[in-house]
């Protein structure tokens, strides 16, 4: 289960996963149909739903596949989040705050990459808890805004940063916490 395998992309979790890839593509025409633009992150949202619930039920939950879900998913909301500062309906101030949970967490994202040990643990435990979930919701909240309510927009990126940053040290926490148990569990 640990080993990054190209077949495990043929899995119905990970096609699933690449639907996002397509859907990033198609984004950045549909910003002068705000409905349209929504409804491409509504679909991009229920694939991310999906990939990790067939994951789960269909018993393939795999190294691949606990790359693949992330990477696309930031490939999907780089493109969202730069389309929309291109187009002038997100300010650039706004970025690193809506970004402060994916900073935070990008060196851990590398240290699973390359354990071997780590990235197993993290495929059969998955480390979503709830800041991660609410700084996402709070995410597409800055996005949905920028289409559709730009007065709310700089509340919502404040908020969003605030919550990135404690989801951040949150993951980092747990990560420690893991760590030293590993190190107890050794010395004993």
């Amino acid at each position: 289960m640990g080993a990054y395998r190209a077949r495990d992309l043929r899995l119905l979790p990970n096609l699933v996963s690449l639907v996002r890839l397509p859907l990033a593509v198609v984004f950045p025409f549909t910003l002068e149909r705000p409905a349209v633009s929504l409804g491409v992150i509504a679909l991009a949202g229920a694939s991310d739903v999906l990939d990790g619930h067939l994951a789960r039920v269909r018993g393939e939950v795999t190294a691949t596949g606990a790359v693949v879900d992330p990477v696309t998913d930031k490939l999907f909301v780089i493109t969202v989040v730069l389309s929309l500062v291109i187009a002038g309906r997100i300010p650039v101030w706004g970025l690193p705050l809506l970004a402060a949970r994916d900073l935070g967490e990008l060196p851990l994202v590398a240290f699973w990459a390359l354990s071997r040990r780590h990235r197993r643990a993290r495929t059969e435990h998955p480390i979503a808890n709830l800041p991660g979930k609410l700084a996402t919701a709070l995410q597409f909240g800055c996005v949905a805004a920028a289409l559709f309510a730009p007065k709310l927009l700089a509340v919502l990126l404040v908020a969003t940063g605030l919550v990135g940053a404690i989801a951040a040290a949150s993951y980092w926490r747990r990560e420690l916490e893991k760590v030293d148990r590993s190190r107890a569990d050794r010395a004993s």
